[in-house]
């Protein structure tokens, strides 16, 4: 029988798939290089966003749905029988596997072909059938990689260690049972939540950085482009002044020694890098969008403000939610798991405030995840694709390669994995149960008798009966292996760690250059028509 959710949801997600795609082309063609764009990347990088984004949405779909098979009093909904409770966690969990299939497709598959097939390209544009086969042969190496992560996934030991006087742990230990028995689904998960400690190491270096660089940019501003135009035109002037006083020496027919060529040299390429900074300044000058930008400066501002304010609430809030884990958890060799909320947070305290007024919590919970999305956007705009301590690629307005949007792709697509743990850690409680409650009975004594025994709702926690509270399918992933929850909890610190180091460089940082990473000396003068697209 339909629903209203399931009515809701042939509506809603239909709206919100095509949002995604429109975003994930308008990003990727914001972004990538006019003079090197290729179809089959483009196509790639607009696939892979799109699936990063639609991944995210799985969290709050999930608590949505345990939440709403039951009634603010703690009774489940008439139509929300065992049978049909059981088919919306299958559908769920089918979802995520679906999902995580096309990722793993797309991380040890697509996005390296695509890559080593257009490194080949650049090379050698004369033999599609040699560039295939070498892009083969480099993927051959991913897909070994992949293939024995699934191997060690099926048959990985997943017991948990036992723990004295704890029958919490039995509970949880059968749900890790009966969720995804199989090898299979065992394999798959392994090699899931292997991409999601990659996917920690890229947001312990890229969300952390744009949680404090997004917000204090916002706040900051950029340099006046009148006034960067004019010290561009006084450093032209002085180094055509070096150049003639250089030049001047050779005027009696005396050649330049070597240490004045490089030199010369040099210039030379500085005074065209600076000639094309003009270009650019001037562009930006009498551009219409840099008037708007001027006009709603005091809206960034406001931006810049509320988001340095969540920036810290959600640090505040996973600082304060491991300090939980390491004080009253079951250790180390369980993962750091907590089965209840001893230590309270903002967030956790705010949810369920929000939970009175449907459906301001799922709006809530959806924000944060788009938080992290953008503010890691944000970061790799800003820091570029490093490899240790090399910098591969820039991420620039209309001067992107292809390789640089598939690693950035590749990278968020990691990063969303990782998405949901940081979520759990800032609210443990709501993640594992939405705003399910459970009844209990409240016995009043009189003259010590038992009198007027009634049903109380209490919220969801370890301690409710099992076929009381319907666990969501996101927590049983999080926690399917042990050591990677493990990895997680000392990754969260490492977070906390850079976020703090970030912020302080942030704000010891000065205004950005009104055309920050636009010019570089590498860069050819066919580059300076790519821009002109936004700026006029």
């Amino acid at each position: 029988r339909a629903t209203p959710a399931a009515a809701s949801a042939v509506v809603i997600f239909p709206c919100v798939f095509q949002a995604i795609l429109i975003f994930s082309w308008v990003y990727v063609r914001k972004y990538q290089s006019r003079r090197e764009s290729e179809v089959i990347s483009t196509i790639t990088a607009i696939f892979a966003l799109a699936v990063a984004l639609i991944t995210s949405a799985l969290l709050p779909v999930d608590i949505f749905l345990v939440s709403y098979m039951k009634n603010p009093n703690g009774t489940f909904k008439v139509w929300a029988d065992a049978n049909v409770s059981r088919q919306i966690e299958d559908t769920v969990l089918y979802g995520y596997y679906t999902l995580y299939s096309i990722i793993l497709f797309c991380v040890f598959l697509w996005i390296p072909f695509v890559y080593f097939y257009y490194e080949e390209k650049e090379e050698d544009d004369s033999n599609t059938c040699s560039q295939v086969k070498t892009a083969l042969k480099y993927t051959l190496g991913f897909i070994t990689v992949c293939a024995v992560l699934l191997l060690i996934g099926a048959f990985v030991p997943l017991d948990i260690p036992n723990k004295k006087n704890s029958t919490e742990w039995e509970k949880v230990k059968l749900l890790f049972e009966e969720f995804g028995s199989s090898h299979g689904l065992t394999a798959l998960s392994f090699s899931i939540s292997s991409l999601t400690v990659i996917g920690m190491l890229a947001a312990i270096t890229y969300t952390a950085y744009g949680m404090s660089a997004l917000p204090l940019n916002l706040i900051k501003g950029t340099t006046s482009a009148s006034y960067e135009r004019l010290e561009n035109t006084e450093d032209i002037e002085e180094v055509k002044q070096h150049l003639l006083r250089i030049k001047s020496k050779c005027r009696d027919g005396r050649p330049l020694s070597s240490r004045d060529r490089r030199t010369l040299q040099q210039l030379e390429e500085r005074l065209r890098t600076l000639r094309r900074r003009e270009r650019h300044l001037e562009s930006i000058e009498k551009s219409w969008w840099t008037k708007a930008c001027e006009a709603i400066r005091p809206l960034k501002i406001v931006w810049g403000v509320f988001f340095i304010i969540v920036a810290l609430l959600f640090t505040v809030s996973l600082f304060l939610s491991n300090l939980d884990k390491a004080l009253h958890s079951a250790g180390f060799d369980s993962g750091f798991i907590i089965l209840g909320t001893n230590l309270t947070n903002p967030l956790n305290m705010l949810l369920p405030v929000l939970q009175r007024v449907f459906p301001l919590d799922y709006i809530l919970i959806t924000t944060i995840v788009m938080y992290f999305i953008f503010t890691s956007m944000a970061g790799i705009r800003n820091m570029g694709i490093w490899f240790f301590w090399t910098r591969l690629y820039k991420i620039r307005r209309g001067k992107t390669r292809p390789q640089a949007l598939l690693f950035l792709c590749m990278i968020l697509l990691l990063i969303v994995l990782h998405t949901s743990y940081m979520i759990y850690s800032l609210a443990p409680q709501y993640v594992m149960y939405g705003s399910q409650k459970y009844l209990v009975q409240s016995n009043k004594t009189i003259d010590g008798q038992p009198r007027n025994v009634t049903l109380v709702s209490k919220d969801c926690d370890a301690d409710a009966p099992e076929d009381q509270c319907i666990v969501t399918r996101t927590y049983l992933f999080l926690h399917k292996f042990w050591f990677f929850s493990a990895a997680y909890y000392f990754g969260n610190w490492a977070f906390i760690a850079v976020f703090l180091i970030g912020l302080i460089v942030s704000c010891c940082k000065g205004k950005k250059s009104v055309i920050e990473g636009e010019v570089d000396d590498d860069d050819s003068d066919m580059s300076d028509d790519e821009l002109s697209v936004y700026y006029h």
